[in-house]
């Protein structure tokens, strides 16, 4: 497989990374000499310095034979006309394009990107696949991170243990006795930065981030067991008020009718454009590190604030003066790596980064075989992985502990004629099935092929 990146910054050098590690030819396309440097320096990749969306260029680059073009460059109009060159001149099957302009997406110009026009297969917004992750993680308080899976029937939830996590020093082993009819699987444990694949002789501490596959009937039993009986958010306050804030805002209006929202933008005609585009959401002009704008947001009665300005120090502080007015919940958006280890001590209680939910949804396009869905979990620590169990899968007909998985997969549930099955060693994977699982980066190649369609198959 042929794969050309369009834009070396911190997604387009992710999703090169991911592919590379699973010997995907990749050339990465980027006008920046340092980022290429970078790339060439760290990943085993083909770099180009040029323009992407030039003829000569993604001739040079092997378009002629490349399967996709993926282009997230930082400008949405290089992005698009990469994607028209690499189909009118190259016929490059797979088209990808990051597009950040919400013009471009507005439904009376739907069909710009037909096939006869703008032939591009997949539009990413990034700013709406940030504003649903965390929409979703208002329907599960206390969880930093919820994933619907298997037709909404399980669900993928990500917890934190606190001091009064009722099974800290646990067994794992044990809390299938302790709570025989609950319904889950740790899939995964991060702690102090080091991530954890789970075994029944592992306990959980104070400070541990984990991983956990439920049954959707389950969740709030679950999320107890943890020690999060957090209530529902009524409130929730969104510190900026740009395309992130106001597609969240619009989602909190449309799907959560006991939440009411409040943003605060600083520039004043995004101000007014939220103020324009959200009848049911009150837009508030100002700074929200200003005490008199905290106050007039009326944060102390906040259940949830949520920043999501384009600044990290601005969201990280915000959140801080948040939780000390009084808010029960901060959920921060931060770009840079670097502050990470330093935000859950400070209190922020939910860390978003938009490079990680990007990356993961052109992941799910770009899979092969009858992969229906994938998430990364953590900073390269592994993928949730949703996949059907065909007849030529060599997983079928046999038993978890017979398949011999490799280390680092867990098969946490499976969806058999519209009925959840947890998993356990010796349940047995039928043809149909829809099997979730986990699987670390080293291995997620090796899970895809066994799942892949052989030819004969058809």
């Amino acid at each position: 497989m042929k794969a050309i990146i369009c834009g070396g910054g911190q997604v387009g050098s992710s999703i090169a990374g991911e592919l590379a590690s699973e010997r995907v030819d990749v050339t990465v396309i980027d006008q920046s000499t340092e980022l290429i440097r970078r790339i060439r320096d760290t990943l085993d990749v083909t770099t180009m310095v040029g323009f992407a969306s030039h003829p000569d260029v993604l001739e040079a680059a092997g378009a002629r034979d490349a399967d996709m073009i993926v282009a997230v460059t930082f400008a949405d109009e290089v992005n698009m006309i990469a994607c028209q060159v690499a189909h009118s001149l190259f016929e490059v099957p797979m088209k990808i394009a990051r597009v950040r302009a919400q013009s471009y997406r507005n439904p009376i110009w739907s069909d710009l990107f037909s096939r006869d026009h703008m032939p591009i297969d997949v539009i990413i917004s990034p700013e709406i696949e940030v504003a649903r992750a965390i929409g979703r993680r208002f329907t599960v308080p206390g969880a930093f991170e919820m994933i619907p899976l298997a037709n909404n029937r399980l669900r993928l939830i990500g917890v934190r243990c606190e001091d009064d996590c009722p099974i800290l020093n646990t067994p794992l082993r044990q809390l299938t006795t302790l709570f025989p009819d609950m319904r889950i699987s740790i899939i995964g444990i991060i702690r102090e930065g080091k991530s954890i694949v789970p075994t029944g002789d592992d306990h959980l501490e104070i400070g541990d981030e984990v991983y956990i596959v439920s049954d959707a009937e389950h969740v709030e039993r679950a999320m107890a067991v943890f020690g999060h009986n957090e209530p529902e958010a009524r409130r929730a306050i969104i510190i900026g008020g740009g395309n992130i804030g106001q597609n969240l805002a619009a989602d909190i209006e449309e799907r959560f009718p006991g939440l009411s929202a409040r943003i605060i933008e600083i520039d004043k005609e995004h101000a007014q454009q939220a103020a324009q585009a959200l009848p049911k959401t009150t837009v508030i002009h100002g700074d929200a590190l200003d005490p008199e704008i905290l106050g007039e947001a009326n944060l102390s009665r906040a259940s949830t604030v949520v920043a999501v300005t384009n600044d990290d120090e601005v969201n990280i502080l915000a959140s801080l003066l948040a939780k000390r007015y009084g808010a029960e919940r901060a959920v921060t958006l931060v770009n840079s790596n670097t502050y990470n280890p330093l935000l859950a001590p400070l209190g922020i209680d939910v860390v978003v980064n938009p490079r990680v939910i990007t990356v993961s949804t052109i992941l799910q396009i770009i899979r092969r075989g009858r992969i229906r869905s994938v998430h990364s979990i953590g900073e390269n620590f592994g993928e949730v992985i949703e996949a059907d169990a065909l007849e030529t899968s060599s997983l079928v007909g046999k038993t978890i502990k017979e398949a011999k998985l490799p280390p680092g997969v867990i098969v946490a549930a499976l969806l058999r004629d519209d009925q959840v099955l947890m998993a356990d060693k010796d349940t047995v994977i039928n043809v149909g099935d829809r099997v979730i699982l986990f699987a670390t980066k080293d291995v997620v190649r090796k899970i895809e092929r066994m799942f892949a369609v052989r030819l004969e198959f058809f």
